[in-house]
């Protein structure tokens, strides 16, 4: 199942249109001295979908303030991007969740699905199990989650923490709890 939501263009479009919904918003709001927000996105080059995606998804939403003197920036969080890592925030869940349990011949599969190394993935594996459990973040935020989540297999855990009717709506979900990890305040936390 979660193999098949890799490819899945109204995945990303539906990921695509939250991010825009948070760019409106963040734009809406206006900048902490008063000034208007004016756009000024970041160009991105995401990995890990052999889909055609529109231009849209290789930018991320950020914002300037237009007040002189000001000239705050402003990129409202992201479900789309996860941080500063070049693939996409549902390539790396997903990624991380089927290599749980992998065998040479499933990250064989992996690397041929989206294009990701072993090494990567190895690096995913262990920024879940060890920066991620750390952060100031997750000690925070798993308290809101429903029931206890064996954190020695996230992000598996979080799927199924965040489990609805559909397929994919679990991912949709966890996206939207992990969007403040896609901006550098929460990060550094």
């Amino acid at each position: 199942m979660y193999q098949n939501l890799l490819t899945e263009s109204s995945l990303y479009q539906t990921l695509l249109r939250l991010d825009e919904e948070q760019a409106r918003e963040a734009q809406r709001q206006g900048c902490e001295c008063g000034g208007v927000l004016h756009c000024a996105l970041y160009p991105r080059k995401p990995r890990g979908v052999a889909l055609s995606m529109s231009p849209e998804h290789e930018r991320r939403w950020s914002f300037c303030c237009a007040e002189e003197g000001c000239r705050r920036r402003r990129t409202p969080p992201s479900v789309l991007f996860l941080g500063r890592k070049v693939y996409f925030a549902a390539v790396v869940v997903l990624v991380s969740v089927l290599r749980q349990g992998a065998t040479p011949m499933r990250v064989s599969k992996l690397k041929e699905l989206v294009g990701v190394s072993g090494r990567t993935i190895s690096r995913w594996r262990r920024w879940w199990l060890e920066t991620f459990r750390r952060s100031r973040f997750w000690t925070s935020s798993r308290a809101h989650l429903r029931g206890a989540v064996d954190e020695k297999s996230l992000p598996l855990e979080l799927l199924r923490a965040f489990e609805g009717e559909e397929e994919g709506t679990a991912l949709v979900r966890v996206l939207c709890f992990l969007r403040p990890l896609s901006v550098s305040s929460a990060r550094e936390s």
